[in-house]
């Protein structure tokens, strides 16, 4: 059985001597297991297809539930990723996201989007990291189900003023005068950004602006809330933060 799919590698790992097991997460397919046979060896024709966080072409052969790489082909290297260590690690913490909402022959056609279109992002410095950082983990965390709401306070529907407070538990707002024993105070247009974010159109999720203090405070909360929806830590964030100190 012949498999002709596209996907974004994750994940590479050695295995034997010139092989590789890939991790690729595909708009059809979803997550998908597969070995790349012979090319750790110097005169592999699939070179560049097959380097982590490429995105490819592949045509795939199945046998007994197990996938083998026949063949591949470039669509996109994110080459700018290799040329910063800093992005490089955010890539890293970001396929690790990924990885963990992904699930085998469960499609997901926009997480592999917000995947491609994050890493094009990066790889070409259109963005503050921080912000590209920001709008991946609300997107992610809203995609995998846990979108919040910013419509307004949660108790009274209010949805303008100077402050409000964000329940991440709750994955929810409060205004001052309903906000409880607990929330994270957020200023307005912090808010502003939070909203947009979960709904911009695919195409200009990063297009909005914001000032250095509120993304600082807009990346603590997405970072917060992504890690409380998923209950991990992860080593790869864990670099990222200490590279960029």
């Amino acid at each position: 059985m012949f498999l002709h799919t596209s996907g974004l590698i994750l994940r590479e790992t050695k295995y034997r001597d010139s092989d590789k097991i890939l991790t690729l997460l595909c708009g059809a397919e979803g997550k998908l297991t597969a070995s790349a046979r012979r090319v750790l060896q110097t005169k592999s024709k699939l070179g560049p297809a097959i380097q982590l966080f490429s995105f490819s072409e592949f045509v795939l052969f199945g046998n007994k539930g197990r996938w083998t790489i026949n063949e591949a082909r470039t669509i996109e290297e994110f080459r700018g990723l290799r040329n910063d260590i800093s992005s490089l690690a955010l890539a890293a913490y970001f396929a690790d996201l990924l990885e963990l909402v992904s699930d085998e022959d469960i499609p997901n056609p926009n997480i592999l989007r917000l995947a491609l279109n994050s890493f094009y992002a990066l790889s070409n410095k259109l963005y503050d990291r921080e912000l590209i950082k920001a709008v991946f983990e609300l997107r992610l965390a809203s995609y995998a189900g846990y979108m919040p709401d910013f419509t307004g306070c949660s108790e009274c529907g209010k949805e303008k003023g100077d402050y409000f407070y964000f329940r991440p538990d709750l994955g929810d707002i409060v205004c001052q005068n309903c906000r409880g024993e607990y929330g994270i105070k957020i200023a307005y247009d912090v808010l502003s950004a939070l909203r947009y974010i979960v709904s911009a159109g695919a195409k200009r999720i990063f297009s909005f602006k914001i000032s250095d203090e509120g993304l600082k405070q807009l990346s603590g909360i997405t970072e917060n809330y992504i890690l409380i929806c998923f209950e991990r830590q992860l080593k790869s964030l864990e670099y990222y933060r200490k590279i960029i100190k």
